[in-house]
């Protein structure tokens, strides 16, 4: 009975938030460990499908970096890194949009419409869901000469996103599912990074949340403990003093950007956690590290 009790007593704590988030739409990156392992896969889909079944609008937007790779090794396609960023050439662009659009997307959808949902998979060429541009990439020369442009190839930016076509969607109860390929004013496909498609879709739909899921616990301080909350002026004290680096620079800049445009706030959790999402939004703790205003 106990047991029983403390099962009502969880659901009475997730009140006030499920009030407080009721038809709000909360962006979610889906990536990382989260989108390999099967029981997270599982607890992802269901975090999904609860949320929009209490009457909150998630939009789930994937990566699938380790997917594309192995495509890319079996056809003996060589990956080359420039800051992090993919060099994306016309052949690697066809297998981008393959792997992501009509492999992953389509198995993120049917996990979720496995466990009840009612996803749909989007890319960003649908209704020209996400225009994009071509990214520059300056790399700083010595002995002061000018700074070299690098070459990417098709790597992209969000220029635009129409959010018309995700309300829609969700005002008749589906979940869109987005891949992070855009679509030049030239009708080419561009390569975007996941999490900026994340921020920028949060950006257009004034979410009430964005969630990021890695590999990681969250922002460490200089003693490897968690930081539970930074503001957008801590989050720039933090980079300059060398606190935050690496591949956590990016994502913690990804979502200052995404706070200061309006969004409510921003979260870096852990995807390895089963259940992370619920337990970022539904509970007073929380997980992770948040960005606030």
């Amino acid at each position: 009975m106990h047991t029983v009790i403390d099962k009502a007593k969880i659901l009475i704590e997730s009140l006030p938030y499920i009030k407080e988030f009721y038809n709000k739409t909360i962006v979610i990156k889906y990536g990382g460990h989260a989108m390999v392992d099967e029981e997270l896969k599982k607890s992802f889909a269901l975090d999904i499908v609860l949320m929009k079944y209490i009457g909150i609008n998630p939009v789930v937007v994937h990566g699938g970096g380790p997917q594309i790779n192995k495509f890319l090794e079996k056809m003996n396609i060589k990956s080359n890194y420039v800051q992090g960023m993919r060099v994306t050439d016309g052949e690697t662009m066809d297998v981008v949009e393959m792997v992501l659009v009509g492999k992953v997307n389509k198995e993120i959808v049917g996990l979720i419409n496995f466990h009840g949902g009612k996803a749909v998979g989007l890319s960003g060429r649908d209704g020209d869901l996400i225009k994009a541009r071509k990214m520059e990439i300056l790399k700083e020369q010595a002995d002061n000469a000018p700074p070299e442009l690098i070459d990417l190839g098709r790597v992209g930016e969000v220029t635009n996103v129409n959010p018309e076509i995700l309300r829609t969607l969700d005002a008749q109860d589906f979940i869109p599912v987005i891949a992070p390929v855009g679509v030049g004013e030239d009708g080419q496909s561009y390569n975007i990074n996941a999490d900026l498609v994340a921020g920028s879709v949060a950006s257009y739909l004034n979410a009430a949340k964005l969630i990021l899921l890695t590999d990681v616990p969250g922002v460490k301080d200089k003693n490897g403990e968690l930081i539970s909350s930074m503001t957008c002026d801590e989050v720039d004290k933090n980079i300059k003093s060398g606190l935050i680096t690496g591949g956590m620079i990016p994502k913690v800049k990804c979502c200052r950007d995404v706070v200061s445009s309006g969004v409510g706030k921003a979260h870096i959790i852990d995807g390895r956690t089963e259940h992370a999402i619920l337990l970022e939004i539904f509970t007073r703790q929380g997980v992770g590290t948040e960005i606030v205003a």
